[in-house]
C-alpha cells in the first residue's frame, strides 16, 4: 500500500484518480493546487506524486522543481491535457519519472505506479503547434526521442545521433543544447561532408598566422568558437581517417592544437551526427573503432518518417502554417491526408516540409486536396488502402492504427513480444493486454506469416521497402 499525492485543480479528475488508486490498494491524498501539494508533503511523506501541469497559481513545472529540491523527494509523474515538446523535455529534465497525456486508463495507472514505486522509469508524450518541426511528436518513437533529449540535456556526455537524411538530426542536436545548461552559450554546427578534407582541420581546430601558405591571419576554429557551448559534427562518417585520429585525441585530452600553434584546453559538449552505418564503416576500415566508441557514449536514433505515421499530418499542418504566414490557416482534406500517409517519404521530414511549402505557394484555397498533391507519386492500390483505413470515426481509425502498429512491430521482430513492446515504447504486460483485445493467442508463438496475414486483414498499407 502506497501513499499517492494527486495534484490537480480538476476535482472530478482528482476523485477519479483517487478511486482508481484505491481500487489498486493505495491511499490517495488529493491536493487542488501546487501550494496545497507542498503543504501536504511538509506534513507527511508520500510514496509517489501524480502532478498536473496547468494549474492556477504555481504551475506544475514549478511544483515539480520544488519537490525535486526536497531531500529524498518522491517520484513524480506529470499529467497534462496539452502536451508539447517543450513541456515534455522540461518535465523530464527536471526529474519527472514520466510525462503522460490525459486521460489515463486504470491499467496504465497501475503500470505507472508499479514503475514508480520500486525503481523509477519513464515514458513520453504527444504534440504541439508552432514548435520546431522536427520535434513535433505524436508517434511513440518520437516521444521516446524527446524523453531521451530531456534526460541527457544537462549532461555533458558525447551523443551520436543517427538517422536517414532529412529526419531532423540537427534539430535534435539543437534541442539538446537549447534545453541544457549550456543553452546561453554558442551552438556551432560543422558539416564534415561539405568542407574539403584539407580545409576541415583548420575549420575545426583553427590556425595561427603563417601556419601554411595563405594563412595571413589567426583563425579561431569551431572548437574554440564553441567554448563552453556545444559543437555539432554533422556527417561525421565522411571525416578522413587522419582527421579522425586528431578528433579522438581531442576527445581524450580535451585539448586542441591549432595548426602551427600550441595545445589549448577546451570545454565543449560534442554531438556527432551521421546518416551512415558507422558500425559497418568500422568493419570496412573507413572509420576508427576507438573513435566510434568515444562518440557513441549516448546513441540517439531518429526514426524515418515512414515509421512515424502519427507524426505526418501534424508535421504537414505545421509546415503549411509556417509557409503561409499572415493568411488563414490552410487545412488538409481527408483525401489529402490519406495521400500523405500513403507516400513513403524517402526524403523524410525535409521532403515533407518542401512539399507543404510548394502546396502553400501554388494553392490559395483554404483546403488542400489530394489533387494538390499529385506530384507525390503514390501507387493507386496503396492510396485506396489508406483511404479505407481512415474510414469511419476517429476512435475506430485510431484502433486500426494501434492494431496495425502492434502487428507490424511483431512482424519486424519475428513474433518476439518483448522486442516488439520495446519498439512500440510500451511495457510488455501492456502489449499482452492489447494482444488479448485483438484476439491473438498470447501464450503461443506468433509467426511472421500469421502477423503479416493479420496486417493484410486490417487493411493497413504495406511498409515500403
Amino acid at each position: 500500500m502506497a501513499r499517492i499525492l494527486i495534484v490537480d485543480d480538476d476535482s472530478a479528475l482528482r476523485e477519479s484518480l483517487g478511486e482508481a488508486f484505491a481500487d489498486l490498494g493505495h491511499i490517495a491524498i488529493p491536493a487542488a493546487d501546487g501550494a496545497a501539494a507542498l503543504a501536504a508533503l511538509a506534513r507527511d511523506p508520500v510514496d509517489a506524486v501524480i502532478l498536473d501541469l496547468r494549474m492556477p497559481g504555481m504551475d506544475g513545472l514549478e511544483v515539480l522543481q520544488r519537490i525535486r529540491a526536497r531531500p529524498d523527494p518522491p517520484p513524480v509523474a506529470v499529467l497534462t491535457a496539452v502536451p508539447t515538446s517543450a513541456n515534455t523535455i522540461e518535465a523530464m529534465r527536471l526529474g519527472a519519472v514520466d510525462h503522460l497525456v490525459k486521460p489515463v486508463g486504470r491499467k496504465d495507472l497501475a503500470e505507472l505506479i508499479a514503475r514508480m514505486l520500486p525503481p523509477a522509469s519513464e515514458k513520453a508524450e504527444p504534440p504541439p503547434e508552432n514548435e520546431e518541426a522536427g520535434l513535433i511528436a505524436v508517434s511513440a518513437a518520437m516521444r521516446e526521442v524527446l524523453k531521451t533529449i530531456g534526460l541527457l540535456a544537462d549532461n555533458d556526455a558525447t551523443v551520436l545521433i543517427t538517422g536517414e537524411t532529412g529526419t531532423g538530426k540537427e534539430i535534435a542536436a539543437r534541442a539538446i543544447h537549447q534545453f541544457g545548461r549550456r543553452s546561453k552559450r554558442k551552438f556551432i554546427a560543422i558539416n564534415c561532408a561539405a568542407i574539403p578534407g584539407e580545409l576541415l582541420e583548420s575549420e575545426l581546430f583553427g590556425h595561427v598566422r603563417g601556419a601554411f601558405t595563405g594563412a595571413v591571419a589567426n583563425r579561431e576554429g569551431a572548437f574554440r568558437e564553441a567554448h563552453h557551448g556545444t559543437l555539432l559534427l554533422d556527417e561525421i562518417g565522411d571525416m578522413s581517417l587522419s582527421l579522425q585520429a586528431k578528433l579522438l585525441r581531442v576527445l581524450e585530452t580535451r585539448e586542441i592544437v591549432p595548426l602551427g600553434g600550441q595545445p589549448e584546453p577546451i570545454d565543449v559538449r560534442i554531438i556527432a551526427a551521421t546518416n551512415r552505418d558507422l558500425a559497418a564503416a568500422v568493419r570496412g576500415g573507413s572509420f576508427r573503432e576507438d573513435l566510434f566508441y568515444r562518440l557513441s557514449v549516448v546513441p540517439l536514433a531518429i526514426p524515418p518518417l515512414r515509421d512515424r505515421l502519427a507524426d505526418i499530418i501534424p508535421l504537414a499542418e505545421h509546415f503549411l502554417a509556417r509557409a503561409s504566414p499572415g493568411v488563414p490557416k490552410k487545412r488538409l482534406s481527408a483525401d489529402a491526408a490519406a495521400r500523405l500517409l500513403a507516400y513513403p517519404w524517402p526524403g523524410n521530414v525535409r521532403e515533407l516540409r518542401n512539399a507543404m511549402e510548394r502546396v502553400a505557394i501554388l494553392n490559395r484555397r483554404p483546403v488542400v486536396t489530394a489533387e494538390d498533391l499529385d506530384f507525390l507519386a503514390v501507387p493507386n492500390e496503396r492510396q485506396s488502402q489508406v483511404t479505407d483505413w481512415l474510414a469511419g470515426d476517429l476512435p475506430t481509425a485510431m484502433a486500426r492504427l494501434e492494431a496495425a502498429m502492434i502487428r507490424r512491430a511483431l512482424a519486424a521482430c519475428g513474433g518476439n513480444r518483448a522486442e516488439a513492446a520495446r519498439r512500440l515504447g510500451i511495457h510488455r504486460q501492456l502489449l499482452y493486454t492489447k494482444l488479448r483485445k485483438l484476439g491473438l493467442d498470447v501464450s503461443g508463438i506468433l509467426t511472421e506469416e500469421i502477423v503479416e496475414a493479420d496486417i493484410d486483414a486490417a487493411g493497413f498499407p504495406p511498409k515500403s521497402e
